[in-house]
């Protein structure tokens, strides 16, 4: 049977690895507070970066959506991995080799392994027919649209044989199971055994933004194919189409560097693109435009610069393309970036473009974008008659909802007066429809909010017993009281174990900070060591883990070490003065509650325990 991963190798690997190397290859991070580092969360739709790492710390936490972890857990949720594959994964990056408890990989984590590795050998084997003289038809579909053998090999282009197992029968030689075969989407289970599901056509890899071969595209080229004219890999365990882009291994360094990303429509007009120096360039593969591929560009692109990140959409001047065109203008306000429209002359896409005019043409089409909002409301107002007073009316009111849609409060008066001006009607006649059709937008959003909340709260029920409720952050002692744990959480070096052990005494009125509180106190034994927040982690309750990392991520306000040091001293000394309030009340009350002729010893104890404090209390103020 196969064994698991030695745990003291899981430790070992997540000590040499940055977090911040790892994160920063999904989320462009920028540096916040000391020790900190900050970006667009991948994990919800964010314009405002909330998403902190600690590289010191080894976690990240969302303060929008709460997500946290490890390094392990952040590639568990980028690419869909298991634990045990994600620590392999890491060991190879650090070149750390594994010991397993009985000598065997993982119990859960061959198949994603496998099914990279058979994708690798198959994109070698289509690659090695593209020469072959059954592969013909193959370069001369690429030579039509004006890519040569470098393009080819630049972007790794094969050929698929006609015949029914080619590709099974030379991965089966290399010692893959037809199992890992049709697991990888390469083959399909037949009486016979398996047949391969790319045939006769022309191939395109697909890889991910690491590089690895996840699936391919396949486009046919002979007439009894009774296929699509274009067939991609099935959903598989490293292959989720609704969250891939074609070209993005290439992309994703320039569009970081650059701040921009050209979308096109398919694998010719990513190559004509990147070909003609618009290096930025990626598609779809077989699906529509979505959240998931927002959320891989928003992690690419940042809303912190002096000038703003843009995305580009190119489409067919057809109706399929109109429809793309204004789903990409629905889904706008979620990139966090600039959105426009590229249409080139006569309506040809990048690749045609490229093939009948050059390069030029194509990167000229690029600079001739124009604001996606301005392309939708043409949209709207080209279906009407504008000789009519009839159509303009229809033209601005059906254009008058997508005026209301735009978001920024200056941008919007702009774009009524243009439409007023593209319909020939009166400005404030046509302000007038985009304010009534705003009403009736916010109307539906409220009612639709409604229904959700009712939904929640029938699904939700009551909370369970034990359960901590979050604390208030509007009270001034709940507000101090996170202060001190932020403190006592991320500088340790700004206190001493009596210092700590004086506050943890105390306690906290918020149960949920009190809960962590306590959580620092039994830690006390690994005070100031690298494994600070992982000890107080495993001594806090699981469903406050969120929480903890809330506060250990929490900006604090110093940009030099000795600044956080400096403030957390001062934190934990007004701590320590409510402490010392504290158990002075508490003395006055047993002081009030003894008599001083029958009790006389515990009288002058008490006295003496004040006249303490107050000595402590002045020398801790330095008065």
């Amino acid at each position: 049977m196969a064994g698991k991963i030695r745990a003291r190798d899981i430790e070992e690997v997540k000590s040499r690895v940055n977090i911040a190397d790892v994160v920063g290859e999904y989320v462009s991070l920028k540096n916040a507070s000391v020790g900190s580092l900050k970006g667009l969360c991948p994990f919800h739709d964010e314009k405002s970066p909330s998403f902190n790492v600690r590289p010191m710390q080894g976690f990240y936490h969302c303060f929008g959506c709460g997500e946290g972890g490890d390094v392990y857990k952040f590639l568990q949720q980028m690419e869909s991995i298991s634990f045990y594959e994600a620590v392999e994964k890491l060991a190879a990056r650090v070149g750390f080799e594994l010991t397993y408890e009985d000598g065997g990989p993982a119990a859960d984590q061959g198949q994603r392994s496998r099914i990279l590795e058979a994708n690798t050998a198959a994109a070698t084997f289509y690659q090695s027919q593209l020469m072959t003289d059954d592969a013909i038809p193959g370069r001369d579909f690429l030579k039509g649209r004006g890519f040569d053998k470098a393009a080819a090999e630049q972007f790794g282009i094969g050929f698929a044989p006609k015949g029914w197992s080619n590709l099974t029968d030379h991965l089966k030689k290399l010692g893959f199971t037809i199992d890992e075969l049709v697991a990888a989407g390469l083959a399909t289970k037949s009486d016979r055994g398996a047949y391969d599901k790319f045939r006769g056509r022309l191939i395109w890899p697909i890889r991910d933004s690491t590089s690895q071969v996840i699936g391919f595209g396949a486009r046919k080229l002979f007439e009894d194919d009774q296929g699509p004219k274009y067939l991609n890999t099935s959903d598989t365990l490293v292959y989720h189409k609704s969250a891939v882009l074609y070209g993005i291994d290439l992309a994703k360094k320039e569009i970081s560097k650059q701040q921009r990303v050209v979308v096109v429509e398919g694998y010719t007009d990513v190559m004509a693109c990147h070909l003609a120096g618009i290096t930025t360039a990626v598609a779809t593969c077989g699906t529509a435009f979505g959240d998931d591929h927002i959320r891989l560009l928003n992690r690419m692109l940042s809303a912190e610069k002096d000038t703003p990140a843009e995305v580009i959409f190119t489409f067919d001047p057809d109706a399929a393309g109109q429809k793309a065109a204004m789903r990409a203008f629905n889904d706008s306000h979620k990139f966090s970036a600039q959105t426009f429209v590229a249409v080139g002359p006569d309506g040809l896409d990048p690749c045609d473009l490229r093939s009948e005019k050059g390069d030029d043409a194509v990167r000229l089409m690029i600079e001739n974008k124009k604001p996606l909002f301005e392309f939708a409301i043409k949209q709207k107002i080209a279906k009407f008659d504008l000789s009519t007073i009839e159509g303009r009316v229809g033209a601005a009111r059906a254009a008058a909802p997508v005026v209301s849609a735009i978001r920024d409060s200056a941008m919007r008066p702009a774009y009524i007066r243009e439409l007023a001006g593209w319909v020939n009607l009166d400005g404030n006649e046509v302000a007038s429809l985009v304010d009534a059709a705003a009403k009736e937008s916010r109307s539906d959003a409220v009612k639709e909010l409604r229904r959700d909340q009712q939904t929640i709260e029938t699904e939700s029920g009551t909370s369970g017993e034990g359960a901590f409720a979050l604390p208030n952050l509007n009270d001034p002692i709940t507000r101090f009281e996170r202060q001190v744990l932020e403190v006592l959480v991320q500088v340790p070096n700004s206190f001493s174990k009596e210092q700590l052990i004086r506050i943890v005494r105390d306690g906290f009125s918020d149960p949920a900070h009190n809960a962590i509180l306590e959580a620092i106190g039994t830690s006390l034994v690994s005070h100031g060591s690298l494994d600070w927040l992982n000890v107080i982690g495993g001594a806090t309750p699981a469903e406050l883990h969120s929480l903890l990392r809330s506060i250990a991520a929490q900006s604090l306000p110093a940009k030099t070490d000795a600044e956080l040091v400096r403030y957390g001293q001062g934190v934990v000394s007004r701590a320590l003065t409510n402490a010392l309030a504290h158990e002075k009340a508490d003395l006055l009350a047993a002081l009030r509650r003894t008599d001083a002729v029958q009790d006389a010893a515990e009288s002058a104890r008490i006295q003496r325990a004040l006249v303490d404090l107050e000595t402590e209390r002045r020398k801790l103020q330095g008065l």
